[in-house]
Parts: C-alpha cells; structure tokens; sequence
C-alpha cells in the first residue's frame, strides 16, 4: 500500500485533494440541459469505480498486511459500517449544498455551508485523533475560516441589488455545513479505533455508501426537489453521451482528491488533512475567476477580498502544515 512517507509528499497530496474537491463541480457546469440530479447518479458512479481503482493498484503494493483486501478482511465490520455511514452523511450533505446554491446562489449557499464543515469536521476529528499542535490546527482553520467568508464576501459583491436568502435556503446551508463536516469523525474513526480500514480501504466504503444512499436520497430528491420540478428517470437515459462522461470524470475527479487526502492523513491525523483539503473554495475561486470569467466585470472591493482571500488561505495551509511539525 502506497502511503506519503514524508510530510513534503503528504502535503502535496493533501494540496492535491484541494484541487480535485474545489474543481470537479466545472465538471457540470460543462453539461448543458441535464438536471444535477441525473448528473448525479453517474458521479456517484465515477466516485466509486476510481476507488476502486485506486485500491487495486496504489493501494495494493507491497501484498502484505497494508494492502486493500488484506486490510478489508483484517478491519473490524464496526469500523466498515463507520465508513458506509460516512459516505451516506457525506452524499446527503453534497446535495443539500448543490440545492442551496440554486435557492440562494454561491455566495449565501458556498461560506455558511463550507465555513460550518470546515469547523464541524476538524474539531470532531481532532477530538477522535489528537494528533499534531492544537493551537498550530486551531489558529490555521481561523484563517481557512476567514477565507471562505472572504470568498463569500467576494462573490456576494456580484450580487444583484436586492436579492436576499430564504429562511429556507438558510436552514438548507447550515444542514449541509453540519452533516457535511460530519463524515470526517466517522472516517477518523474506522481509521483509528481496533482493527482499522487503512486509507484505501475506507475510501471504497466511504464511497459505496454515497453510492447506494443515492437509491434513498437522490431518489427522494428528484421526486420531491427543493428547487424546479420533478425529475423522471427516463432523463438519465436520454441524455446526451457527454452528460454522462462530465458526470463520471467529476466523479473521478473528487474521488481521486479524497484518495490522496485519506492516505496523507494516514500521516498527518484525519483533522490536518482535512483542514487543508477544505482550502477548496480558494480553488474554485480560481476556476470562477479564470476559466468562467465570472469577475471580469468585478469592482476593486470583489477583486481587495478575492486577494485578502488568497492570503488568508496560504496561511491556513502553512499553520496547519504546521501543526504537524
């Protein structure tokens, strides 16, 4: 089993995962006239098949105690159930978020949604895992936590006049940021307490859970949808061949980011890795500012934020880096 033997190589791996969590939702926005509820299955597809993937060969060198089904027969079943429910939280809390950007926007859903996570999943985990400086890990998420309001404070600045939240839309991001910084505890734990998964093995299972919860909540969601109409299934099998190519690379995309970021934390604590895999939103920005141009027309406060944002980012990764040390 390949594992980062360094903390130079497990930061670039957790850097790493920050890219692919910040930028495969540019998978969808390459699709045209297909409901991210159909998109979805076929992430939640490419999500578990690069787990797989990843488990059969990174995962599986060396053929000794470490490697992926050796590990999955010598885990407890306690911590595979962990690891299963990581993934069903995980994939509920994934689109609630997407529903709350459609009820109200990126720059209400994203900082409420991401910033509750952020705190929510690396206290938790620390609590579970206490491993590395406290006051190093607490200050740096100050600074992750800063940025992600930053970032927020950036796009709110694209803003129509006189757009506002919904209550419904609030109670929406603050679920999302809940349950989405719930995952990592569970994750933290089957890696941690008696026969643990190693970090391959626990992203199989973290993903089959995302995988056959969406028979519970993507279906749910797509008969009674939080915003537009109801979908049918017939939608999946007519949409165009590239619809489902963008859904499966996305999935790849994410599911290589949590790869790395599972198997540095086998290093570094599930709360560290964490921490600096939640920069994603400064990545996104990036996408938003380069690729889709959503700031061209953006005054000098957006762009004073988007630079306080940066800073405020490279700070958190350092400090956490840090924390480690």
């Amino acid at each position: 089993m390949f594992t980062p033997q360094s903390l130079g190589v497990a930061l670039v791996m957790m850097i790493t995962s920050a890219v692919c969590w910040g930028s495969w939702a540019n998978t969808f926005k390459g699709v045209k006239n297909y409901r991210f509820e159909l998109f979805y299955w076929d992430y939640a597809i490419g999500i578990f098949v690069v787990s797989l993937i990843l488990a059969f060969t990174m995962g599986s060198t060396g053929h000794n105690a470490s490697s992926f089904l050796n590990n999955v027969h010598a885990a407890d079943g306690s911590n595979i159930v962990y690891a299963l429910v990581a993934g069903v939280v995980f994939n509920l809390a994934n689109l609630l978020l997407v529903a709350a950007i459609d009820m109200a926007g990126l720059a209400v859903a994203f900082p409420i949604s991401i910033g509750i996570a952020l705190v929510v999943g690396v206290v938790l985990s620390y609590a579970l895992q206490p491993k590395g400086s406290a006051a190093f890990l607490a200050v740096g998420v100050a600074c992750a936590l800063i940025a992600v309001i930053l970032d927020g404070k950036a796009y709110g600045s694209l803003v129509t006049a006189g757009r506002s939240a919904s209550r419904k839309s609030l109670v929406t991001c603050i679920v999302s940021g809940v349950l989405m910084g719930l995952w990592a505890p569970f994750v933290t734990h089957s890696m941690t307490r008696g026969n643990t998964l190693g970090p391959y093995s626990v992203c199989v299972f973290l993903t089959l859970g995302a995988l056959l919860s969406c028979f519970i909540w993507n279906v749910y969601f797509m008969k009674h949808p939080l915003v537009g109409k109801p979908v049918d299934f017939s939608g999946f099998f007519h949409a165009p061949a590239s619809g489902h190519i963008f859904g499966l690379l996305g999935g790849f995309i994410w599911g290589i980011g949590t790869v790395f970021n599972m198997s540095a934390a086998n290093l570094t604590g599930v709360a560290i890795s964490y921490a600096i895999g939640q920069s994603a939103p400064m990545v996104a920005a990036l996408w938003g500012i380069f690729a889709w141009k959503e700031f061209a027309a953006s005054g000098p406060r957006a762009k004073a934020y988007l630079t306080f944002m940066f800073v405020f980012y490279g700070l958190a990764i350092f400090l956490v880096s840090r924390a480690y040390g």
